[in-house]
């Protein structure tokens, strides 16, 4: 028996004075309804209602009942009211997950853009290096980069990541520029300390089609990837950096890019979700909204001829 549905009708049943308009209210038959009813006086024991050919009036044990239950399903009804709506209106509360990396420099701009279009979302941000589960986390929404989430959840592509050796001019006129990779031992240069891991990252080149790490001792060493590119900007070294952090101050002349033909694509920035249905209007309209601004866009890589019209190859490794 669907007892929720039984104690509805009844609850119908005592406040219109009628099984047969409370059949009519919920949509159902009055053979339906009357055995709906009768269904929960046999499971509960007690007579609810007390009938005649033409009155419904509540019994003692049906009256105390009714006041009990009364004040329950409205709640329900409530919350069952909130829980469609979150299909219609663009409200309440969406937790996102996303690298420190991407952060600031990409996605934080965009958050604010989102939040000013729909103030009635209530954003929940957490930038977290390791990698995020969206069940455990209970994040509705996530952002990683390098190679695409595993299965379980949806993932849909924004950006490549380009990794692009670079270096600010006051250092170039200070110390000379690298004309080759082996170059390198004699500059100085930052490191990332990854902090998942605590390993220091190589460095990766592209070289035909292949890519090559190689160990390249830092001068400075950071475990953020933001205080990595200041250190650059300020002259402290050679870096190298994503191009989401380095393709701005690049076409801004802040930084110089180097051995460009030596490029390579790091996998790119992915959103990632749980589910392609089924989703509150929020998540959708996020999810859309942060695809129309970052997919493609432009701003956060270099293309061709901005590399010299060296094309960057992608994953397929050597040591």
């Amino acid at each position: 028996m669907n007892e929720v549905r039984a104690i509805t009708t009844f609850v119908r049943a005592a406040t219109l004075g009628s099984l047969r308009r409370a059949a009519v209210d919920q949509g159902i038959s009055p053979q339906a309804a009357s055995h709906a009813v009768m269904q929960l006086e046999k499971e509960l024991g007690v007579r609810l209602f007390h009938r005649t050919t033409r009155k419904l009036s509540l019994t003692e044990e049906g009256q105390r009942l009714f006041d009990s239950v009364q004040p329950a399903l409205a709640i329900l009804a409530s919350a069952l009211g909130d829980a469609r709506r979150s299909k219609e209106e663009v409200d309440g509360l969406l937790r996102v997950s996303a690298p420190r990396a991407f952060g600031m420099p990409v996605l934080w701009p965009h958050f604010e853009a989102f939040q000013r279009l729909y103030p009635h979302v209530r954003l929940e941000v957490q930038f977290d290096d390791h990698f995020t589960d969206l069940v455990t986390e209970r994040a509705d929404v996530g952002f990683r980069g390098g190679p695409p989430p595993a299965a379980g959840s949806i993932a849909r592509r924004l950006l490549p990541i380009q990794l692009i050796v670079c270096a600010s001019p006051g250092y170039i006129e200070r110390h000379g520029a690298p004309r080759t990779i082996d170059d390198l031992a004699r500059h100085r240069c930052t490191g990332y300390r990854r902090a998942n891991t605590g390993k220091l990252a190589q460095w990766q080149f592209g070289i035909g089609d292949e890519i090559v790490y190689r160990d390249v001792p830092p001068a400075v060493c950071v475990n953020d990837t933001e205080l990595e590119t200041q250190a650059v900007l300020s002259g402290l070294g050679i870096g190298q950096l994503g191009s989401f952090n380095a393709a701005p101050h690049i076409r801004g002349g802040r930084l110089v890019p180097l051995l460009t033909q030596h490029v390579t694509v790091y996998g790119a920035m992915y959103i990632y979700y749980a589910h392609r249905t089924e989703q509150p209007l929020r998540v959708r309209t996020f999810i859309d909204f942060m695809v129309e601004r970052l997919a493609d866009n432009r701003e956060y890589f270099l293309d061709e001829t901005e590399l010299g019209g060296v094309r960057a190859p992608q994953r397929k490794t050597r040591k």
